[in-house]
């Protein structure tokens, strides 16, 4: 794929014609290897500004400055780091220097420096750096006691520990008062953070200390000292919060102390609710025994959604379809509008013999180009909703956001495989732009291989969501295709596994270490390269895209052939296979939607649905058509492709 760049543009249709365009795309492009030559070198400390001379009138310059600087930045002299921030204040590489060289002044406890750098920012540590500039240039005033203090009621969880020097001088003069300190004891009650409880303890009187350690205690493990407690809002509070996280853990332990806890703190109706929502919440989130009667003794005035739905699974876990759906019609009418449970409904009616109310039901939904409204759609036996859009072409607006110079950087970062520099200057250059600008900007990045900024930056207006080539990138189709039938795979499911594991970035890398398109762990590639034949190189092996859709296809086979259908696999996909194979054990025989729906972990049911509901729009990019999805989760590939209509034109 050529990147489509941006300054290219400038000159572009704007001024001087395509052909300079052109020309100028191709000298960025023949740039680039001597860009990232010179940025390895500034990162590396080998940089040599006179031997990249010709680069210096590049866009991307300034980033290229900024890594040799932050890699030195220990031994920067004032005068150089002044210089870069006036020569690159209006860019966003300024202010993430600025950030880096508040950090080191502070190190430096060059205060006076610090200030005369200083601009507000939201990090907490350096806003801690500058009370420490103002205290130590003699200016702990009174308004340095209130932005003090605002910081350390700021929250409940621990603060950096450029906050400690700050929060000793505050101590030291008389600032950090017992009331003040049970008030942050309070927010890291709400928190669940014992251990900050802990922290601050230490610096109330004996009794109260011993207290505060007893609520933290508490919090780690309830005990039966907390009924000696005072009969306050507060030790009230500890006990709902330490109950409601044992709750999560064991809710049949967390009801065997509750309710003498109750009557022994003094608790009142609200509270009591409280109690009961949390031990009914999670005994319904682990389908546990007792969770009907749990349920069924929260106050209705404190169902929030969240129960509601729960309520409605926990029924379904127990295929008590007309408790389920009595459940169901409890929700508020939004939420019951909502096409996911607009599709429950209906077929909590057809399992309960309403087949009329069934269809109604199914005829809105099937409206939706969703996982339930594709569904629904099936069960109605016609089209599939899809109404693209496509905005009216103007390739001279285009061309104009291409030519932003914030686009331009922001492009020719994420070729040089920078992708936090280029989400910086992104960001910055789409807070100038209106609706119609940012479509093209996401445009303009799809035509980079950036496709996740259809994700990031689409949403806004409602139409948005029906832009749906943007929204469903399709790179690498031959291989998809190739590796899809070579493992005997749909290959609209390969596509929507990368759509929603990586958004087709092959140099995508996860927390866990999971890599590339498919998001796969370099010990699970290794072993299904092995496997399968597939040249192995060590974990970077998975960046490249070809190899990795071949391990990745290669890997979903083995998987689908392990648990038999696409929905179960998908599952154990995301969730691995211990919590698979109790979903499994838990509901065996269970239809399809209603084996997804009743999935303990809200991330692997969302994630499967989405995966589903994304292989029918890939379908559709493909073919035009697309496999029924109730065929497809079930793993029946070789059927007849169904159309898709716009209702509206239907």
């Amino acid at each position: 794929m050529k990147p489509l760049h941006s300054l290219i543009v400038c000159a572009i249709l704007l001024s001087a014609g395509a052909g300079l365009a052109l020309a100028y795309a191709r000298g960025l492009d023949a740039q680039r290897p001597q860009l990232r030559a010179a940025l390895e070198a500034a990162e590396s400390g080998r940089f040599d500004a006179a031997r990249y001379a010709g680069l210096q009138s590049h866009p991307v310059w300034p980033w290229i400055e900024y890594a040799a600087l932050s890699h030195d930045i220990a031994t920067l002299s004032d005068a150089q780091a002044w210089d870069f921030l006036q020569r690159r204040q209006d860019l966003p590489v300024a202010g993430l220097f600025r950030g880096q060289w508040l950090a080191e002044l502070a190190r430096r406890q060059d205060w006076p420096a610090f200030l005369a750098t200083w601009q507000p920012r939201e990090n907490v540590a350096l806003r801690c750096d500058e009370l420490q500039a103002r205290r130590a240039t003699g200016n702990a005033d009174a308004q340095w006691t209130a932005d003090a203090q605002a910081i350390w009621l700021s929250s409940g969880k621990s603060l950096p520990d450029a906050c400690d020097p700050v929060f000793a001088a505050l101590d030291g003069a008389g600032g950090l008062t017992p009331p003040l300190r049970w008030q942050r004891i309070d927010l890291a009650i709400g928190e669940g953070q014992p251990n900050v409880i802990r922290s601050i303890a230490r610096g109330l009187p004996a009794a109260d200390a011993a207290l505060a350690n007893d609520y933290a205690a508490f919090l780690d493990a309830p005990h039966p000292r907390a009924a000696r407690w005072p009969k306050d809002a507060r030790s009230r509070t500890v006990a709902l919060v330490g109950l409601a996280r044992l709750a999560e853990k064991d809710a049949d332990a967390a009801e065997a102390q509750a309710w003498a806890l109750a009557d022994a703190l003094a608790m009142g109706e609200t509270e009591r609710g409280k109690l009961m929502y949390s031990l009914a919440l999670w005994s319904a989130a682990s389908y546990l025994p007792d969770s009907a009667r749990r349920l069924n003794a929260v106050p209705a005035t404190l169902y929030d959604e969240r129960l509601h739905e729960w309520r409605v699974r926990e029924a379904m876990a127990r295929a008590d379809w007309p408790a389920a759906l009595a459940a169901l019609r409890k929700m508020t009418p939004a939420q019951r509008a909502d096409p996911h449970w607009q599709y429950f409904e209906a077929r909590l009616a057809e399992k309960t013999g309403d087949a009329a109310e069934a269809r109604r039901l199914y005829a809105e939904v099937a409206k939706s180009a969703t996982f339930h409204g594709f569904l629904a759609a099936d069960r109605l036996g016609q089209p599939y909703a899809l109404c693209p859009w496509q905005p009216a072409r103007d390739h001279q607006a285009k061309a104009a956001v291409a030519a932003d110079p914030g686009i331009v950087r922001a492009m020719e970062l994420w070729q040089l495989d920078r992708p936090n520099w280029a989400t910086r200057e992104w960001d910055a250059a789409l807070k100038r732009f209106d609706d119609a600008q940012r479509r093209l900007a996401v445009e303009v990045a799809n035509d980079n291989g950036w496709f996740d900024r259809a994700v990031f930056a689409l949403g806004r207006q409602p139409d948005e969501s029906r832009l749906y080539e943007l929204r469903f990138p399709l790179h690498h189709e031959r291989t998809i295709e190739r590796e899809a039938r070579k493992n005997a795979l749909d290959p609209a499911w390969v596509a929507s596994e990368i759509r929603a594991e990586s958004v087709f970035n092959p140099k995508a890398r996860s927390p866990a270490d999971a890599r590339g398109l498919m998001q796969v762990l370099p010990s699970t590639g290794a072993a299904v390269a092995r496997r399968i034949g597939q040249p192995w190189n060590g974990g970077d092996t998975l960046y490249d895209a070809d190899a990795n859709i071949a391990i990745g296809s290669a890997y979903l086979r083995e998987v689908l052939d392990k648990y038999g259908a696409p929905y179960v696999a998908i599952a154990a996909y995301n969730a691995g296979p211990t919590p698979t194979a109790r979903w499994q054990s838990q509901r065996p025989g269970f239809d399809p939607d209603f084996w997804i729906e009743t999935i303990s972990y809200r991330e692997t049911r969302e994630y499967v649905a989405r995966v589903l509901a994304f292989s029918t729009i890939y379908d559709w990019r493909m073919h035009g058509k697309a496999l029924p999805l109730s065929e497809r989760l079930r793993g029946n590939f070789d059927g007849k492709r169904k159309p898709f209509a716009c209702p509206a034109q239907s």
